[in-house]
């Protein structure tokens, strides 16, 4: 493996984790899918501009179709309930895991704008 493709892994196992992608010790979020301004330790901001985390709404709409439908097929053909009952079952599970992704996709969307930044050579993403 590269360096530069073990440099990428290691910023997204350092976000996986909820931490700064560059220093991997600041906190990501303040609570729940509530992103920090910056990094309390090394003072990256998450966010520079307007708009950045649309990224992120994309990979958890991309993530919960492709759940909705595994669940779909997985009690239609897997059960014999009626669909009132499978409906709610998979409307349940369908929002819980929506809810349990959500905050994973706002760190994953952060370490590709980090990833993209540190590739382009940007001032401010210096890798610790």
């Amino acid at each position: 493996m590269n360096a530069a493709l073990r440099q990428r892994a290691l910023f997204f196992r350092r976000v996986l984790a909820r931490h700064c992608p560059q220093c991997g010790s600041g906190d990501l979020f303040r609570r729940w899918a509530r992103l920090h301004e910056r990094c309390s330790v090394c003072g990256l901001i998450y966010r520079r501009e307007s708009g950045s985390m649309i990224g992120s709404m994309y990979l958890s709409a991309i993530a919960t179709e492709f759940v909705a439908a595994a669940i779909a097929l997985g009690l239609f053909f897997g059960t014999s309930w009626t669909p009132a009952v499978a409906l709610s079952v998979g409307l349940t599970l369908h929002l819980a895991f929506a809810a349990w992704f959500f905050p994973y996709s706002m760190s994953l969307w952060v370490a590709v704008e980090y990833a993209t930044d540190v590739q382009n050579g940007e001032w401010w993403a210096r890798p610790r």
